[in-house]
């Protein structure tokens, strides 16, 4: 068995399991997402199952589907429904349920309500499969039996789909939350930027997140379609200036570029290099959004190095995400 997979009983304290799903079309965004937030962690996974000792909120991420805060381990099923009828594993009083996890080893449906019946059994308390207070996750993981509790994502962001006002180009809430993870994994006392900020979709996943970010754009039709979809959320609306983004002033700890690309904004290689020294002048992370198979060579002149890259399809149209830092001097 893996060993970065096992989870040994002494280190439990800090252990959880995350189960996770993408579309093909974003699942090169989804692994780049994974490393963001899990680090090497995420390099040990398997499809749809990941292991670490990082907690994260599943709501953080759209590829996120649960987290299981891991109680008790064992061999066997058998072993740790033994483990399980002498802990403790919810407040008394609390009712519960057992639910088998598919994206462990496979078994069977009459397989796995056996397994389950097996465990809660077991366990002291009183058993609600309608409306448990508790769910304890039941899985398998290269013959290592895991159960914990489950946490489930509310998708808070599914709010943001649908937006009072958005370009039919721009980002969609999941990917603009996911380059928000990868820009910034931590977000306490982080202060980040969007200078092309467009309709806001990167501001409001960023400020959901509780990150403290600001956010420019050149056109002002694009400031008050992001200032009314701030208000629409709650938002302050001034938290969106108008203006270019060569002319901003600060520093900032991260930075979301998604570089103009319509047909109204076509930028020549001259005003991309203007954008890409602004934007390193501005804050030594980044995560650069380009319709260009291959910016290294602008990034690498305005004094970034790139550290991870993805691509994210909509049909035939296909985005390049990379996210870059600044150069060791």
């Amino acid at each position: 068995m893996n060993e970065k997979l096992r989870p040994a009983s002494e280190e439990l304290s800090m252990r959880y399991l995350y189960t996770y799903a993408s579309h093909d079309t974003e699942a090169e965004l989804c692994s780049m997402e994974l490393r963001a937030l899990f680090g090497s962690s995420a390099e040990h996974r398997m499809p749809s199952l990941l292991i670490s000792q990082r907690q994260i909120n599943p709501d953080r991420s759209p590829f996120l589907s649960r987290r299981v805060d891991v109680l008790l381990t064992g061999s066997s099923a058998e072993e740790l429904a033994e483990r399980a009828s002498s802990a403790q594993l919810f407040m008394e009083g609390n009712t519960f349920k057992v639910t088998y996890i598919k994206s462990g080893d496979p078994y069977t449906y009459d397989e796995q309500r056996a397994l389950e019946r097996l465990v809660g059994s077991r366990i002291q308390g009183k058993f609600d499969m309608k409306n448990p207070d508790v769910v304890l996750g039941l899985v398998s993981v290269q013959g290592t039996w895991l159960l914990g509790i489950c946490h489930d994502p509310e998708r808070v962001w599914h709010k943001h789909i649908h937006k009072l006002q958005n370009y039919s180009t721009g980002l969609s809430a999941a990917m603009a939350r996911s380059l928000v993870n990868i820009m910034a994994p931590e977000t306490e006392g982080i202060r980040v930027v969007d200078p092309c900020c467009g309709m806001g979709n990167v501001l409001i996943e960023a400020l959901s997140v509780g990150l403290d970010i600001r956010g420019r754009d050149i056109n002002p039709l694009a400031i008050r379609g992001a200032r009314t979809n701030l208000k629409h959320f709650g938002y302050p609306d001034e938290l969106v200036t108008l203006g270019d983004m060569n002319e901003l002033e600060g520093h900032f700890d991260a930075a979301i570029l998604d570089m103009p690309y319509n047909l109204c904004s076509v930028l020549s290689v001259e005003e991309q290099k203007t954008m890409l020294a602004s934007l390193r002048r501005l804050a030594p992370r980044a995560v650069i959004v380009t319709t260009e198979e291959d910016v290294r060579t602008r990034v690498e002149e305005a004094g970034y190095r790139v550290v991870d890259e993805c691509r994210v399809w909509k049909g035939s149209f296909v985005r390049h995400v990379w996210l870059c830092e600044e150069k060791c001097k």
